[in-house]
């Protein structure tokens, strides 16, 4: 494998790195500033044409390659730029799923920035085991009742729309009785209350009490009934190391931390050099394969622990090497102790590969 850029990708790594140069500093990189600031770095990661790359150009993406994508995560960590907001798992979800129409009515808003989304699945009963989700949607005419609480839900603070799993049929067994829908989030019915994080940030997480909230019948997203495939297109993405731009930023931390260093490095701060090393090379990989055409299906969840460990690592060795006397370090640290929960915990990562790689138990 060949992984030196190509006359395109240098000239676009190039227009990128003049860009962050006149741009990034004005971001805030962390904190509730940053995610307050969010919707407009990603506008103006849109307008100057580094978001979106590899997205549809009919919705307003470019069109490109993935490794474009990975680009500019690359050159976003290298720069200290804020990331990437993650929407590419909404985008699948949408593109595969939905209709034409809620395509072309939703995910220019969605790609562009115009619009902001977040993604209504987990509740205070249904995180991991997400089938026994309890909100309900009930047909009244043209329109569904929504009824539920949902929780951990992503910008829901200043989100327009919401992909929102709901229960529509009780009475068939759980994961078929699941249906797709894009609610508005700002209406009668919906309230939206911020989680505060261990880290101290207020603005990342919320949770959300529909009571008689409604959506038309038209935008259920697929038909009733296909919202758990939906849901799995949705999770598998989101746990693919290669569309989230990790690898870049854990790297440069690990640098940063060796920097502060006078004499041997810790044990945790080699053991998350060799992590980091170890996803590097595994999301290069999976890149190679994207551009091959190869599509994963439960291969996400062995992406998914190896994201969790890696984390982990990173989050320790800054506490080895900062203690707890740096906020921003800390707050790694505080913030990697979720990365086995959220996505899917660990234990039910390790339970797809058994039964749906390894054929345990079948």
């Amino acid at each position: 494998m060949d992984f030196r850029d190509s006359p395109q990708e240098a000239e676009f790594r190039a227009r990128l790195r003049d860009w962050l140069t006149e741009t990034a500093d004005g971001f805030p990189t962390s904190g509730d500033e940053y995610w307050a600031r969010q919707g407009e770095w990603h506008r103006a990661l849109y307008a100057a044409g580094f978001f979106g790359s590899s997205w549809p150009r009919e919705f307003g993406g470019h069109e490109l390659p993935p490794v474009y994508d990975v680009i500019v995560d690359e050159e976003l960590a290298l720069a200290g730029a804020p990331p990437r907001p993650s929407l590419g798992y909404l985008v699948q979800g949408l593109g595969r799923h939905g209709s034409k129409e809620l395509q072309r009515r939703f995910l220019p808003g969605m790609i562009n920035g115009t619009e902001r989304w977040c993604q209504g699945f987990s509740e205070p009963g249904a995180g991991s085991d997400l089938a026994s989700l309890t909100t309900t949607a009930t047909r009244d005419g043209d329109h569904y009742v929504v009824h539920g609480h949902k929780i951990w839900t992503s910008y829901s603070d200043v989100a327009d729309w919401c992909l929102l799993l709901a229960r529509t049929d009780p009475e068939v067994p759980r994961h078929k009785g699941i249906s797709a829908f894009i609610i508005a989030m700002k209406q009668p019915g919906v309230e939206q209350r911020p989680l505060k994080m261990i880290s101290g940030v207020t603005r990342e997480f919320g949770q959300v009490h529909f009571d008689g909230a409604t959506v038309p019948a038209d935008q259920m997203v697929g038909a009733p009934g296909d919202g758990w495939k939906l849901a799995m297109t949705v999770v598998g993405h989101e746990r693919e190391p290669s569309t989230l731009g990790y690898a870049a930023r854990y790297g440069k931390l690990v640098r940063q931390l060796a920097s502060r260093l006078d004499g041997d490095p810790p044990d945790e701060l080699a053991w998350a050099a060799v992590q980091t090393e170890m996803l590097r090379l595994h999301v290069r990989r999976r890149l190679s394969e994207q551009l091959d055409g190869v599509v994963h299906g439960p291969d996400g969840s062995l992406d998914k622990l190896l994201m969790t460990w890696v984390d982990q690592s990173v989050g320790h060795a800054a506490l080895a090497v900062a203690g707890t006397g740096d906020h921003e370090l800390l707050g790694s640290y505080f913030y990697s102790r979720a990365q086995s929960v959220m996505g899917g915990t660990s234990q039910i990562q390790k339970n797809i590969i058994a039964a749906r790689i390894l054929g345990l138990g079948v």
